[in-house]
């Protein structure tokens, strides 16, 4: 479930970033400046190179860090599925993945680990 929240909280702070720097943009094509906002779709990359992991320490906050790179060992072995210039679909479909792997899979593992048993007695029976 640690898995699964790690992944789910790593997307949702990208969508938040997305949605943020669109707003941005968006706000700025209308005043009429032409200058775009700065994308962070660089540093939202999975498991990114040294030098853009640098850049991603700095923009973003501890926790906030602690999370990320927990995403990018959990995802890793997923980043590579996709080729897009577009950063949603390199966050998607291997955060789709990982979802279903650490949450639907471990929960399936872990139902399948045997469990003590719990003895339903009365409260009028005597303990042996």
């Amino acid at each position: 479930m640690l898995a699964a929240s790690i992944v789910a909280l790593s997307f949702v702070f990208f969508a938040l970033d997305q949605s943020k720097e669109g707003s941005e943009n968006q706000v700025r094509s209308l005043e009429d400046k032409g200058q775009r906002a700065r994308s962070d779709a660089v540093i939202d990359t999975i498991n990114p190179g040294p030098k853009v992991e640098r850049t991603r320490e700095q923009s973003h906050s501890a926790v906030r860090e602690y999370i990320d790179d927990g995403n990018d060992i959990l995802l890793a072995p997923f980043a590579t599925i996709i080729d897009s210039a577009n950063p949603w679909p390199r966050r998607l479909l291997p955060g789709v993945i990982g979802l279903l792997l650490y949450g639907v899979l471990g929960l399936m593992l872990a139902n399948v680990l045997p469990r003590p048993k719990n003895e339903v007695r009365d409260w009028r029976e005597a303990p042996n």
